[in-house]
């Protein structure tokens, strides 16, 4: 076989596309291509290229975004499957081979649509999430990214990407850049990527917090996360037919002390309703304690809580609204509350 010779299509029939321009010099030798003729045809005015340590591009010219995606996933994975079968390609998701590489970082969030991340074909690097054991050494266009635990991936057009939150945190650990720190940030939530508790709590296993910019970009995203539950509690009640509340009150019983603030109240069914959205920080359990003793102090004076979170009102609004307008209901069946004061929060 001389270097201007195909590959055969007979033997390649089965891949898709961009498996027939990368691929392992260990798949090549099975398909009958030796190490002597692969180091010929990747001299330097050769038809292939060598990209990546033992992986090939079957063509010359610069590597498309989809063909460093896979280079990247054949030279880091333990398997030479690459990119995983295309959904609708026939192959079911179960019989895709282990997935032990994930893409993350600036990369996963252009794969995830972030329109603030930079498109693929202006990265100079791909950012790899492998296990923290791995033999493996960042070169070329790819850095190697350590985790204890890999997460289960998220599957965009086949490729194995890294969860949202985690994938902002491995983009963020690179950036210097408070404003794109910052807008990162912003779009994870304001599009519906994920919760600000999840960001939070990557950020704080990459013990980013400690840096100032990142601090500030949490604040932020903390207030912008919950101005966002803010307005879907507001359409929960409105699209589902409850009846109007008073928005984000203080209760105080008369003469005595501050019982806390809550966001939805209807003082006629002494029903009261609190989005959790604290933040995860090391003080967590200090804060979990407070949470729990404000709710039983409400509910001895007989007032029901309703604990709702981002997430819920995100995902399962009507079965939020179903478990509010219970408790509305249950109200004639209960002991009368004791008269607290409602006050405009301060």
């Amino acid at each position: 076989m001389n270097h201007s010779t195909p590959l055969s299509p007979r033997l390649l029939g089965h891949l898709s596309p961009v498996r027939h321009r990368v691929l392992t010099t260990a798949q090549l030798r099975g398909h009958g291509v030796t190490t002597a003729d692969t180091t010929e045809r990747c001299r330097p005015d050769g038809p292939w290229q060598r990209i990546l340590p033992g992986v090939i591009l079957l063509r010359p010219g610069p590597p498309t975004p989809e063909e460093r995606l896979h280079a990247a996933l054949l030279y880091t994975a333990r398997t030479t499957a690459g990119i995983p079968a295309q959904p609708g390609s026939g192959v079911p998701r179960a019989s895709r081979p282990p997935t032990d590489a994930l893409i993350t970082g600036l990369a996963a969030l252009a794969l995830h649509g972030f329109g603030s991340a930079p498109p693929l074909v202006s990265l100079d690097t791909i950012d790899v999430l492998v296990p923290r054991l791995r033999r493996l050494r960042s070169t070329g266009c790819v850095r190697i990214v350590r985790t204890t635990t890999l997460p289960d991936p998220t599957f965009v057009a086949g490729v194995p990407v890294a969860p949202v939150a985690r994938a902002l945190a491995d983009a963020v650990a690179e950036l210097g850049d408070a404003a794109a720190v910052r807008e990162l940030l912003a779009e994870a939530v304001r599009r519906g990527h994920c919760e600000p508790r999840s960001v939070v709590e990557e950020l704080t296993a990459a013990r980013l917090l400690g840096r100032p910019h990142v601090a500030d970009a949490v604040d932020s995203l903390v207030a912008a996360g919950r101005t966002t539950a803010e307005n879907r509690l507001y359409r929960m009640v409105y699209e589902h037919g409850l009846p109007d509340p008073v928005w984000n009150v203080d209760l105080r019983l008369p003469g005595g002390p501050h019982l806390g603030g809550v966001d939805a109240y209807w003082p006629g069914q002494a029903v009261a309703v609190e989005l959790d959205t604290r933040a995860p920080c090391q003080d967590a359990d200090a804060a979990r304690s407070e949470y729990a003793r404000k709710r039983e102090h409400l509910e001895r004076l007989g007032i029901t809580v309703v604990r709702v979170t981002p997430r819920g009102l995100r995902d399962a609004m009507e079965q939020q609204a179903a478990v509010v307008r219970t408790a509305l209901m249950a109200s004639n069946d209960r002991d009368p509350a004791a008269y607290v004061m409602v006050l405009p929060r301060s």
